[in-house]
């Protein structure tokens, strides 16, 4: 498998300095702000569990167990390379404990579970822990089902599933801000579950870090940063839709819908490319997503897709730091609205939201790396 780069332009370093002094912000405890949050009428938010320091992807267990990824994206070296266990064993919706479960990983931010194993990416590794759920206090060595990614950090971090197709799905994003590449990078790639049949499904994906499948046609979406140091406007990130294998989505060539990339596009190869199924704002770091099913949400909410925007950082004026709602009809992406914001006061942000979770309940989970926390989120009209 090729891991070469042939060299574009690429803000590696600015890019990775950048996003560190984005989180670098001193918030209060975030009960304190909690009265800032705007959600529609009806729905209420509260802090579901605590000390879950750099909280980023999330993955549903048995019996009350969250597990939680992290990445060494931080300022702070105490919260690299853990993955945690969330449980309430009472099912009162109150967390009972938080149990590191994995340590001095690299960046692994990426989790599943799957028939009584949590599957763990953490750069160039996919790793498994079996029967993990038993033995949270004493976790076993975990399994090295495939150490074939590339090792690049730059948008080395992963969002991974597994599809309704039973295979393991694993983006591997673009070692860059823009440069041209070869598989397997910008790409979602998937594999079974022993580790076997690697291949890639879709390629021109500069990075996603959020997917799932749709309820009733099974297509995959999911959310795509756009490009930076084209300006404040310029371009989206998008929410974009693979209907099948093989499609591509345009880096480094074509951006949003039809924005030719300055160094490496065409109006003709942004002809050839498959546009979004729809422009967000841009720069808002769109990336958690999932399409919500329980039917304790309100009839406009079902089958719809909650979307985590953690927030910018190319961009004078910030943008994100909120929970949007997008509606989808058939293939197309008809709306896109603020379901929660409030975390970013007056420029500054206190909170950045980075994955949504439906758990059995109803209710809705949502990490935040800023403060170590995951929000819960029910409708109690």
């Amino acid at each position: 498998m090729l891991h070469s780069v042939r060299a574009g332009y690429c803000h590696s370093l600015i890019a990775i300095l950048a996003l560190l002094g984005a989180a670098v912000v001193v918030a209060e405890a975030p009960e304190r702000q909690m009265s800032e949050l705007v959600l529609p009428e009806g729905f209420s938010i509260s802090v579901y569990a605590e000390g879950v320091d750099n909280a980023r992807s999330m993955a549903q267990g048995p019996e009350g167990v969250v597990f939680v990824g992290t990445d060494a994206m931080t300022s702070s070296a105490r919260r690299a390379g853990k993955v945690y266990a969330v449980v309430d064993s009472d099912g009162d919706a109150k967390v009972d404990q938080v149990l590191t479960v994995a340590e001095g990983l690299r960046m692994p931010s990426g989790v599943a579970w799957r028939e009584g194993s949590l599957y763990v990416a953490a750069i160039s590794r996919i790793l498994r822990y079996d029967d993990l759920a038993s033995r949270l206090e004493n976790p076993p060595e975990p399994v090295v089902l495939s150490a074939t990614f590339p090792s690049a950090g730059h948008h080395g971090w992963k969002f991974i599933r597994f599809g309704p197709d039973g295979k393991l799905y694993v983006p591997v994003g673009a070692p860059c801000n823009i440069c041209e590449v070869e598989d397997p990078y910008a790409a979602i790639l998937r594999l079974e579950p022993d580790g076997t049949g690697l291949e890639v499904f879709a390629r021109g994906i500069r990075n996603t870090v959020g997917f799932d499948w749709h309820p009733e046609t099974g297509a995959l979406w999911f959310t795509e940063n756009g490009r930076d140091m084209m300006g404040d406007d310029v371009p989206p990130d998008e929410l974009n839709r693979a209907a099948e294998s093989g499609m591509h989505f345009g880096y480094p060539f074509c951006h949003g819908d039809g924005v030719p990339d300055p160094k490496f596009g065409s109006e003709e190869g942004c002809r050839e490319q498959t546009p979004p199924a729809l422009k967000l704002d841009p720069h808002v770091g769109a990336v958690g997503m999932r399409f919500l099913s329980g039917d304790r949400w309100p009839e406009e909410y079902r089958g719809q897709i909650i979307l985590a925007e953690h927030g910018s950082w190319n961009r004078s004026e910030k943008s994100g730091y909120r929970l949007m709602h997008v509606r989808v009809e058939g293939t197309e992406a008809t709306s896109y609205e603020a379901f929660v914001e409030g975390w970013l006061q007056g420029g500054k942000a206190w909170g950045r939201p980075v994955d949504v979770l439906e758990l059995e309940d109803g209710s809705l989970l949502v990490s935040d790396d800023m403060q170590g926390v995951l929000y819960r989120i029910r409708y109690e009209g």
